[in-house]
């Protein structure tokens, strides 16, 4: 008994820290902007099994007592499951569907795997001392526990047993947290998370048999104190094991904490059954189990659980909510059943109560989440990018300045809106006759709909369709995560990065500041009604769109977007152009954001249009903005490939629109400027400085495939802008960086209106009068020096006093 104790330890000792370190390495990874290590669950998985199934080998094989050997065999299962579920996170989380699928099928192998391994073993009756053995025997279900639904003979449909609908009745109860905090997926990916549940509920009444259960079910009555105490603990050992391996990376948390203390209520619910003539069988575990299960498979998306989101009462913070919960209720039913059930004169209820329990649950689950939680379905969608893209050759220039650049976007957007309409309309009919709702686009030649493995395989085939792109769509929150904001107060006078660049010198000797030009973020939003903020927004009925929450005015929660808008064009001395207007769309929701969000954004951009209004027919190309900060970028999480975004940039440089984007967070390792837009040619790349003009150990490098990025740095360590509620922070990133080079740009073209819309122009003075930076390493190795400095500093730190000058000067 004391090696099973030590093995029972020592599996918990190697298996939970490997789960957690696993997934915190899985989440820094993304955080770093590094690509996923395919090998690490694998390597997890090894690890654990070698590690823990050692002993355990031992135990089953070794001793003489039925229930230490027991014990044994169950924790191996658990491990061998355990190994061969964790193997399937080798799948891309972005296809939650593939995954769904294939835990279903691997854990009905298992499943049936180790019940043709027990129906092979020999019986293990028990005997009380001194008596005779039991009249059944553990490898098949007992007279009147098939009485009690596990099978009677001439019924091919019996009626569940008490303990089984008593079983049913917990798992319902484990549910309710994650109905009231969670959401579910697609219609597919609900489906499909319920046959993994099942499966793994079979796997667990594989692995908790009746032969596993007889062997703590010793003498006659057999002592309810050992079957629900030991039976109980070595239970939730094995529960524990298969927990590791159930939900793609971070999803399996919240079942560690769940399931473990059901082996104790799994444990009280055979004592009935096992005072009058053997176990009750595997049913209760399928359905305990099965069910506990179903909650974090369905009601939370693996890849919001990451610490992307951490920070705000996100998605983490409820999946942690839900798991607690559950843990608690695990708690409380392993106490009330071994209460109720396991006293020395306790009893199964009646059939007829334990069904009314059932049925209420059942009830109480369906009240919650149509009512409290979040119903309805919220998968995700497809962006079906089709094969023809619009040819925007041959733009006329038209006359220099706005006039010339208005011609030239309104020619590109009726180009852009005339190709889509020829070369969608078969597609999106029938896209609409089978209700998947198409969504199209013209900035990119798009369309996007609802959609699983099914209908992204079917619309691979078509033979418009060049590919298709996974769009995310976030599930809804319980309560929305409370507003960002600043503590700082406002500066009292031009922040230090605004010098830096000489852009209040520009304001006071060259009486520049940016009147005239209209700048356009697309980020988490906008606090329009920040002091530094509301008079530039440019007003009207297109000045403003939320493809998100669909808001009508200028609305900020994140933060990230008021922070960045400051910089670029706030008043009071924390933006570089204070006297350029402003236009704003959401692209980020909580962080995240999406190939088709991104795409809305930036179709916005291009032709504005009123409030409900339909981005075909009633665009506005002359009222866009003439210059777009991009502080975000669209990594493969979020769907998007290498050129997911290509056709859109492209559009926007035919139409003279100046795109400055991000350069990431990923330093500062070489080749780290990976996530579009910032690889494009014709978008202008901004990567950090600090207050010493040295390049931030943050900031992301080149090469990109035939170029070298970033183009320029600015200041992005420790800048001080506006934040929602009238407030100020201190933040770091190339996000941070990114609009001090749009504010120069805005102080350029207004200095020099006839340079509106020449692009080349633009970025050739940029690049000539950015002055020199210091570049920083990660090592001394040749190998991470990036292929020469130009791939870590760029041309310099942007200069808008000698970029102005040079611009007026043309």
């Amino acid at each position: 008994m004391v090696a099973a104790v030590l093995a029972g330890c020592w599996t918990v000792a190697v298996t939970v820290p490997t789960e957690l370190v696993g997934w915190l390495v899985d989440q820094t990874l993304l955080a770093a902007g590094l690509d996923r290590a395919v090998w690490l669950w694998p390597a997890v998985a090894l690890a654990t099994v070698v590690l823990a199934g050692v002993p355990v080998l031992l135990l089953a094989l070794l001793p003489r007592a039925g229930a230490v050997r027991a014990a044994g065999w169950a924790w191996l299962a658990g491990l061998l499951a355990f190994g061969a579920l964790a193997l399937l996170r080798a799948l891309p989380p972005v296809h939650h569907e593939g995954y769904l699928a294939a835990l279903a099928a691997t854990a009905a192998l298992l499943a049936v795997a180790f019940g043709r391994l027990s129906r092979r073993q020999p019986p293990v009756p028990q005997r009380a001392p001194g008596g005779p053995p039991p009249p059944s025997s553990v490898n098949g279900p007992p007279a009147s526990a098939a009485a009690g639904g596990v099978g009677r003979v001439g019924k091919p449909f019996p009626r569940p047993a008490p303990a089984t609908l008593l079983a049913v009745a917990a798992g319902l109860a484990t549910l309710l947290p994650w109905a009231r905090v969670g959401a579910l997926g697609g219609l597919l990916e609900t489906l499909l998370a319920a046959a993994a549940a099942a499966a793994v509920g079979l796997l667990a009444g594989a692995v908790l048999d009746a032969r596993f259960w007889s062997c703590f079910a010793v003498g006659r009555p057999p002592r309810p104190a050992r079957l629900v105490l030991v039976g109980g603990l070595v239970a939730g050992v094995a529960l524990l094991l298969v927990a590791a391996g159930v939900g793609q990376s971070g999803a399996q948390l919240p079942a560690l904490l769940t399931l473990p203390p059901l082996g104790f209520a799994l444990a009280a619910l055979q004592t009935p059954a096992a005072r009058e003539d053997g176990p009750v069988g595997p049913a209760p575990a399928r359905w305990l189990v099965g069910l506990a299960a179903f909650g974090p498979l369905a009601f939370a998306d693996p890849e919001e659980i990451t610490l992307l989101l951490a920070t705000d009462r996100d998605v983490p913070f409820w999946v942690a909510v839900g798991a607690a919960v559950g843990l608690a209720v695990a708690v409380v039913l392993a106490v009330a059943y071994g209460v109720l059930l396991a006293r020395p004169r306790g009893r199964t209820p009646d059939r007829r109560v334990a069904a009314a329990t059932a049925a209420v649950l059942l009830a109480a689950v369906a009240a919650v989440y149509a009512v409290p939680g979040q119903p309805g379905l919220h998968g995700e969608r497809l962006l079906v990018v089709l094969r023809e893209q619009a040819d925007l050759s041959g733009v006329p220039a038209g006359p220099p300045g706005r006039v010339g650049r208005d011609a030239r976007a309104r020619e590109v957007y009726r180009r852009l809106v005339a190709t889509a309409e020829r070369t969608q309309a078969g597609l999106r009919r029938d896209l609409s006759r089978l209700g998947l709702r198409p969504r199209p686009y013209y900035l990119v030649n798009a369309v996007e709909v609802d959609g699983g493995p099914g209908v992204r395989a079917w619309l691979s085939r078509r033979p418009e369709v060049g590919r298709v792109l996974v769009s995310q769509r976030l599930r809804p929150l319980p309560a929305p995560a409370p507003t960002k904001r600043g503590t700082e107060p406002a500066p009292a006078g031009p922040t230090w990065n605004v010098s830096l660049i000489g852009a209040d010198r520009v304001w006071s000797q060259l009486g520049v500041t940016g009147a005239g030009v209209v700048v356009g973020s697309s980020d988490s939003g906008v606090d329009g009604r920040h002091p530094a903020l509301a008079d530039g927004f440019r007003g009207g009925d297109d000045s403003w769109y939320d493809p998100w929450s669909h808001t009508r005015t200028p609305t900020d929660r994140g933060g990230h977007g008021t922070h960045t808008t400051g910089s670029a064009v706030g008043r009071g001395g924390v933006g570089v152009a204070p006297g350029a207007s402003w236009v704003g769309c959401v692209n980020l929701a909580r962080n995240l954001g999406s190939p088709a969000r991104y795409l809305d954004c930036l179709q916005f951009m291009l032709a504005p249009f009123p409030a409900g209004g339909d981005p075909f027919t009633d665009g506005r190309p002359e009222r866009g903005p003439q210059v777009l900060t991009n502080s975000w970028g669209c990594p493969s999480i979020e769907g998007c490939d290498p050129g997911a975004l290509r056709a859109a940039t492209a559009a926007l440089d035919a139409a003279g629109v100046f795109v400055v984007a991000a350069a990431g967070n990923t330093g500062p390792y070489c080749g780290s400027i990976e996530d579009p837009p910032a690889t494009y040619p014709d978008v202008f790349t901004v990567g950090a400085v600090d207050r010493q003009r040295r390049v931030a150990t943050f900031s992301s490098r080149g090469p990109v495939p035939g170029a070298a990025k970033p183009d320029v740095v600015a200041p992005g360590a420790g800048v001080l802008s506006a934040m929602p509620g009238g407030g100020y922070a201190v933040l770091d990133g190339t996000s941070m960086a990114t609009p001090h080079v749009a504010g120069v740009v805005a102080l350029m073209w207004s200095a020099n209106p006839a340079l509106v819309g020449d692009l080349d122009r633009t970025r050739r003075i940029l690049r000539e009068t950015a002055v020199p930076a210091e570049a920083t390493y990660r090592s001394r190795n040749p190998s991470d020096a990036c292929d020469g400095d130009a791939n870590i500093t760029g041309a310099g730190v942007v200069d808008a006093y000698a970029a102005v000058r040079a611009a007026r000067a043309q």
